[in-house]
């Protein structure tokens, strides 16, 4: 028996719902977050709560608020299941201390989490994340949590029931001229995977001559058939129906609507890494804007390259938006991004939103008349062709020092004859080669899982590089 089954990290805690996924351990974790926000001086700002289509959210969102309220702070709670972005969005527009949200994002059905978005809307930082443990393992060993009935909370005005939709759906309309998508004639297909995503592309863009199709659109909190994570091995079925009803573009939504997956009209996954090249060209040449763009060191080399083409900086950061979301923040950047599709954007929230960066492709498409798949042409024509991939590998977690110390031993001055430039041992090791291809060898801080990545020119070395990876790592 596990004495402690919470583990905080920056996106807050994930478990199996009914094994470490209780209602008891909620309260736990509801309990540090309200003892953080205390000892910060926050908690006179309240706590945005809100939760996603998973089994019980809005029951384990009821649990949270009845403890953060029993420790005399005021709760806003979403009266319907939301997407995470839009608590983000309320914590910065309504000036909270914080924000809860009762999802496990793109987890299979079994499981639910509990994350915490800072006062100014971002994923916590790993400092954060070690104080708010500290303060969840405390209530864990006393046993103490405070807690108020949510009637009783309701009348005492210490929790009101709160709609960000409609102020979220305003100010997303503002970044963007819609009524152009809408009478575009665009045939539009919209997979929400059984998540929150579902009716936010229709609702913005309902009116036109522009067809939106939802598929999944429905509440269904065993995810059948599917992953709720917009990736190609996910997406077949929205592949398929692209083809089909010779739709102009297929949009998938993750189970919290965060992250976004592009199928184009011939029925083929855009990568994440083509998406965030394509987006961050949409502002830089159509929309004509400037400013530092910021990506992760698993991201795409063509970002260095629009970086070079338009004059902006660019900022690499450590895996994860937690780490993104600060040099946003300070550069006042244009765009972040990371290899697992979240994308975030300067005047909206500095976090992942799946909405603004689907409109914004959209709207890519109907100022240049150009198909998904041309766009890409268009962004190989002022980039280079860039073709990725990645594997994941389990290994038996005692080998994890033996495997290290395996890479950083026979680590390549060459690999298949071009010359290695440059080692990143910042997280893993990534091998930067003189043609700007990349391969990177990782590890999973949470589980025994290693990724190898790979960028470069053809889609027939990319595999190739995954092999020589997977031999230099010997697993």
């Amino acid at each position: 028996m596990k004495t402690n089954p919470i583990k905080f990290g920056t996106d807050g805690w994930r478990g199996v719902i009914a094994e470490d996924f209780t209602f008891d351990n909620v309260r736990f974790c509801a309990q540090g977050v309200a003892d953080y926000l205390k000892q910060k001086g926050l908690a006179d700002r309240g706590v945005q709560i809100g939760y996603d289509h998973r089994f019980a959210s809005e029951d384990f969102a009821v649990a949270a608020a009845e403890v953060i309220a029993g420790n005399g702070i005021k709760v806003a709670l979403s009266s319907k299941a939301i997407p995470t972005p839009l608590i983000s969005f309320g914590v910065i527009t309504k000036k909270a201390g914080g924000g809860i949200v009762i999802t496990a994002s793109h987890n299979p059905a079994k499981w639910n989490g509990f994350k915490f978005r800072e006062e100014n809307g971002t994923s916590v930082s790993s400092e954060t994340a070690v104080e708010i443990e500290k303060y969840i393992d405390r209530a864990l060993r006393t046993k103490t949590v405070k807690a108020v009935p949510l009637p009783h909370a309701v009348e005492q005005k210490l929790v009101e029931y709160l709609d960000l939709a409609p102020e979220y759906l305003n100010s997303v309309s503002k970044l963007i001229e819609l009524d152009k998508i809408r009478h575009a004639g665009l045939k539009i297909i919209v997979d929400s995977m059984y998540g929150v995503g579902s009716g936010y592309f229709k609702t913005l863009l309902n009116g036109g001559t522009s067809q939106i199709t939802e598929i999944n659109s429905e509440r269904n909190p065993a995810f059948p058939g599917i992953n709720p994570e917009p990736i190609a091995v996910n997406l077949k079925s929205l592949a398929s129906l692209v083809v089909e009803q010779k739709a102009n573009v297929g949009l998938a939504t993750d189970g919290d609507a965060d992250r976004i997956g592009i199928i184009d009209e011939k029925g083929r996954f855009l990568t994440q890494l083509q998406v965030f090249a394509i987006l961050a060209l949409y502002l830089l040449e159509v929309r004509g804007e400037r400013g530092a763009l910021v990506k992760t060191l698993t991201s795409t080399s063509m970002i260095d390259r629009l970086g070079e083409i338009y004059r902006v900086p660019v900022f690499e950061t450590p895996v994860g938006f937690k780490y993104v979301a600060p040099v946003m923040l300070d550069r006042d950047a244009l765009i972040g991004g990371e290899e697992s599709g979240g994308y975030g954007f300067r005047g909206h929230i500095p976090e992942r939103d799946s909405i603004p960066a689907g409109l914004y492709l959209l709207d890519f498409m109907v100022r240049t008349g150009k198909t998904p798949s041309q766009l890409l042409d268009y962004l190989y024509s002022k980039a280079g062709e860039h073709y990725y991939d990645r594997i994941d590998l389990h290994f038996p977690h005692e080998k994890r020092p033996d495997i290290i110390a395996r890479i950083r031993d026979n680590s390549p001055r060459n690999i298949e004859g071009v010359k290695v430039v440059k080692i990143d041992t910042r997280d893993g090791f990534k091998f930067i080669l003189a043609d700007n291809s990349w391969l990177l060898i990782r590890f999973s801080g949470t589980e025994p899982i290693m990724r190898i990545y790979t960028e470069t020119n053809t889609q027939e070395r990319v595999q190739r590089l995954l092999r020589f990876g997977r031999d230099l790592a010997g697993v």
